[in-house]
């Protein structure tokens, strides 16, 4: 896809060690000097590992489909332009659920390392990939489904203290058109029971095991009994984080959003789903989720939107 400013490839005149990066069987992978890694298939523009001191942070499904035939279980998919089943009335009401840029093929646009905050050793401390999604990629089921024109940017960066994931929308059309987005991100755990979210106290969210009505989330710390499935919005704090057995296991901080959805399927829905693998994968996986899901950001003939997350492992 065209675009103005695409990174260069990472430069190998530098002094110190380098980020590492290559493509195979479909997916790119990146990895920093500290041992710290990426991996993002190009269908779906899907992360499906991030580690970081020789620690897995992401969940994947054992019975994931990998090959392009269906939506990644598990990694990061990304929602747009549409969260759950779209609504019938709306623009995006032909979509499928969740909309079609987790099931796309997405184009890598290259890797840029950074230019500032060397390794004691003198190499760059981050990577960045970009890969790109336009109306020209989409199938065209989903051209005429969505019949819009846009351009999607979405930058995946390795650093030594995280992953960050932002998500670039431009309208690049005359006709203006609604969207909502979201990061689907399965975090991997040790053990539900002992996971606290933290960071969401004092939020209205709107509760899908109860017919999706709206609540309070009185206790700052959710804690995971049973399947949960709710849409945390208009956040006021930047950051959630999750704790494993009180102690510090991830940050993510949101970008220029301001709802977070957490979702855990618990011992029933994780049966029912034949992709989800091993059926107890829920005690070791919890969703939370960066978006703009509560009504629709609607954009302009040349206006652009920008939002994203950033995440810390800590230890």
């Amino acid at each position: 896809m065209d675009r103005k400013h695409k990174p260069s490839a990472i430069s190998p005149a530098g002094t110190g060690p380098q980020p590492s990066v290559h493509a195979e069987q479909g997916k790119v992978v990146a990895s920093l000097p500290t041992g710290d890694s990426v991996e993002v298939l190009l269908f779906g523009a899907t992360v499906l590992s991030w580690k970081s001191n020789g620690r897995e942070n992401i969940w994947v499904s054992d019975a994931a489909k990998l090959d392009g035939s269906k939506p990644v279980r598990g990694g990061v998919p990304l929602v747009f332009p549409a969260f759950g089943p779209p609504p019938k009335d709306h623009a995006t009401g032909k979509l499928p659920q969740h909309g079609f840029a987790r099931n796309s093929h997405w184009e890598y646009l290259g890797s840029s390392s950074s230019e500032s905050g060397k390794l004691s050793s003198g190499g760059d401390d981050s990577v960045k990939l970009d890969f790109g999604l336009g109306t020209a990629e989409l199938s065209e089921e989903a051209r005429t489904a969505w019949p819009f024109d846009f351009s999607l940017v979405y930058s995946v960066t390795l650093a030594k203290d995280g992953l960050s994931t932002m998500l670039n929308v431009q309208n690049k059309g005359e006709k203006s058109f609604e969207f909502q987005m979201l990061l689907h991100t399965y975090f991997k755990i040790d053990d539900i029971s002992k996971v606290a979210i933290n960071g969401l106290g004092s939020t209205t969210y709107i509760d899908k095991m109860l017919n999706a009505t709206e609540h309070q989330q009185t206790d700052p710390s959710i804690r995971i009994h049973g399947e949960v499935d709710r849409v945390y919005k208009s956040i006021k704090q930047d950051t959630t984080s999750i704790t494993q057995d009180g102690k510090p296991r991830l940050d993510i901080v949101r970008e220029g959003l301001s709802d977070s959805v957490v979702w855990n399927p618990w011992i029933e829905k994780a049966k029912g789903m034949g992709d989800f693998e091993p059926k107890e994968g829920y005690k070791k996986m919890v969703c939370v989720e960066v978006g703009a899901v509560d009504g629709w950001q609607k954009l302009e003939g040349g206006e652009s939107f920008e939002g994203g997350m950033r995440c810390t492992a800590r230890y």
